[in-house]
């Protein structure tokens, strides 16, 4: 659809289009991450099971399946596994690729609900080349269709792998590209505008490196092949949690002073950060299906539960937990609204002393205090569909237009107590906010599903458009941790990228599968421009983080033979300068974590499975779930 001559798109350009019917190269086989894209169901609002019979099935990695992944279906103990899309992607039934299920690896893109292109996002699959997956710092983080253009000045972009129909997912299943022509984009305008506390309970299986815990055979010392300069394995916990059959997702790590917290299946449990003892945990009669990115400043979180047990059980329930004591607080239901407004799945955000919660046509804001609702927009032509927390909170709206083929969002900074917006910023029509990859300053990705094209924008503290981003020819891979099956997704929790005040920070897409490598680029939020590039070193590849003191927190990711590393990059670039390398003795159950979520604080490292899952019940008690490394 043509643009009108006033409002022509933000012009995306990582690399060159490709050829639908050539095969992509294979992208490492982890579970991916995925930006949410409304006003189409966005990844990551609850956990539906895939069809019966059909378990997820995870990708094989010489010399077996990485722990928790999804297991193959049982009954077929010979069979292959089948080439699994993404992180976390469920399988389709033999000839049935169905909404919402990404396509095998490898594979030319499928046709999607809304035409002969693959759709745009998926928990894990991305567009930047392998859409923000994953977060998951938290991670999920997902992928973008074939053709698509990239998210920097007009440049076509290409994502490799089928991406999940209607929503956009950058991970680690594929790769966006852009480029192009140099064509500014006209600017658009912008417009002022209770359950009580649990008791301690005992800990699970911990291996604190003496060979007392369990996950591995007696007398076997995480530590004991650590080499000089190598950091320690400071505990391996394994699996303690009877789980349905097809796993459950993971939410967190999150770092609270010294307890290091996640939420899986019915339960929010606190560990020790010191040895990977339980704490605490808050147990619950139905499923955790929803948690924000990041708890408040002082640690207080509200995670949501299903309203009842079984397929027919809604994503409504808040429950607000003290994440540094266990202490369960208040808990009451959102209002689901009725016809197009009614709520079934929500995504949370934390900002100040307020927690949203939000889905397609309907958003509400509540006291992270005591419950009290303070804001919501049950009917409106602009209805926020998500939020982004943190220093500031963002809303992404949707507003009716009266066309079906025309779509139109919005982005305005709202008043954390009242949800009244402080200014409104008015993106050209059908281009849509698929993530937003800094609050402060705003960076944000959008889409325009019309034309296949990305961009990346940065916005001013008033809401005007301060610069689009231009990629070059560079392909690039944000990774956004997501759900099992895409649903609904968070707009934040995308590892791959960072910002400080002036500069924005996102990695390359590696130069090959194994022992490749990569670079982060930096750009100049004033005027889009690369400003430099800082390469990870031969056969290494590294993922930004977060900023970290003034430098920018990366993962240097690990293989079968050496460990991962924790570094940072000075903002005037350079080399990457090592705080932990990770022991080469323990890299293969580093790299073994099933779409792995990570969380760095006070000189320490964890990284935890982003969902658990195996095929029996001793195969569950032997499956890793969180690791931890420090000096």
């Amino acid at each position: 659809m043509s643009q009108p001559p006033s409002q022509q798109p933000p012009q995306g350009g990582f690399g060159s289009p490709q050829d639908p019917h050539q095969q992509p190269p294979q992208a490492p086989q982890t579970p991916p991450v995925q930006p949410g894209r409304p006003p189409a169901a966005a990844p990551g609002y609850g956990t539906p099971q895939p069809p019966a019979g059909h378990p997820p099935v995870p990708p094989q990695t010489p010399p077996g399946p990485a722990y928790g992944a999804p297991q193959p279906p049982v009954g077929q103990p010979g069979q292959p596994p089948a080439a699994a899309p993404g992180y976390g992607y469920p399988q389709a039934p033999p000839g049935q690729p169905g909404y919402g299920y990404p396509q095998a690896p490898g594979q030319p893109p499928q046709p999607g609900p809304y035409g002969a292109q693959p759709g745009p996002y998926g928990q894990q699959p991305n567009p930047y080349g392998g859409h923000p997956g994953q977060p998951q710092y938290p991670g999920a983080p997902t992928p973008l269709p074939a053709g698509r253009s990239g998210p920097f000045k007009g440049k076509p972009a290409a994502v490799i792998g089928a991406a999940v129909a209607a929503l956009l997912v950058i991970g680690c299943g594929t790769y966006l590209a852009l480029s192009g022509d140099d064509t500014d984009p006209e600017k658009p305008d912008a417009k002022g505008g209770s359950s009580a506390a649990p008791n301690p309970t005992g800990s699970g299986d911990v291996d604190e490196g003496d060979g007392s815990g369990g996950g591995r055979e007696a007398n076997d010392d995480l530590n004991a092949g650590r080499k000089k300069g190598e950091a320690k394995v400071e505990w391996l916990n394994t699996n303690d949690v009877d789980l349905p059959r097809n796993g459950a997702d993971v939410y967190g790590p999150w770092v609270v002073g010294d307890t290091v917290v996640k939420a899986m299946y019915k339960s929010v449990v606190g560990y020790s950060v010191t040895d990977g003892k339980k704490k605490w945990e808050v147990p619950f009669t139905t499923e955790v299906c929803a948690a924000p990115v990041e708890p408040s400043a002082a640690g207080t979180i509200v995670i949501g539960v299903n309203d009842t047990a079984g397929e027919k059980a809604d994503c409504t329930v808040l429950q607000q937990i003290d994440l540094k004591t266990g202490k369960a607080g208040w808990k009451k239901p959102v209002p689901k609204g009725s016809g197009f407004s009614s709520l079934s799945e929500i995504t949370l955000a934390i900002s100040g002393n307020t927690v949203t919660a939000s889905a397609t046509n309907n958003s509400y804001g509540f006291s992270l205090a005591d419950g009290s609702q303070l804001f919501g927009k049950p009917d409106s032509d602009c209805q926020p569909f998500a939020f982004a927390g943190g220093p500031k909170l963002i809303a992404a709206a949707s507003c009716r237009t009266g066309d079906y083929d025309k779509s139109q969002h919005e982005l305005s900074e709202v008043d954390p107590t009242t949800g009244k917006p402080k200014w409104t910023y008015k993106l050209p029509a059908n281009w849509e906010v698929t993530k937003v990859f800094s609050v402060s300053p705003l960076v944000v990705s959008t889409e325009n599903r019309e034309t296949e094209k990305w961009s990346i924008i940065a916005l001013t503290d008033a809401g005007k458009l301060r610069s689009t981003l231009d990629g070059g020819k560079d392909k690039f891979q944000p990774k956004c941790g997501g759900s099992f099956v895409v649903l609904a997704e968070n707009l934040q929790g995308c590892v791959g990228v960072a910002a400080d005040a002036s500069t924005f920070y996102m990695s390359t897409v590696p130069t090959q599968l194994t022992n490749g490598t990569n670079d982060v680029v930096a750009f100049n939020l004033d005027t889009g421009k690369p400003k430099w590039r800082a390469p990870a070193g031969p056969q290494r590849t590294m993922t930004p983080l977060r900023m970290e003191g003034g430098d920018v927190l990366l993962y240097m990711e690990g293989s079968w033979d050496r460990g991962g590393a924790v570094a940072t990059l000075a903002p005037t670039g350079g080399s990457p300068k090592v705080l932990l390398q990770h022991p080469a003795s323990t890299a293969k159950i580093e790299s073994d974590f099933y779409s792995p979520r990570y969380a760095y604080a006070d000189g320490r490292f964890f990284i935890a499975s982003g969902r658990v899952s195996a095929r029996n019940d001793a195969e569950e008690k032997q499956t890793k779930t969180m690791m931890a490394f420090g000096k």
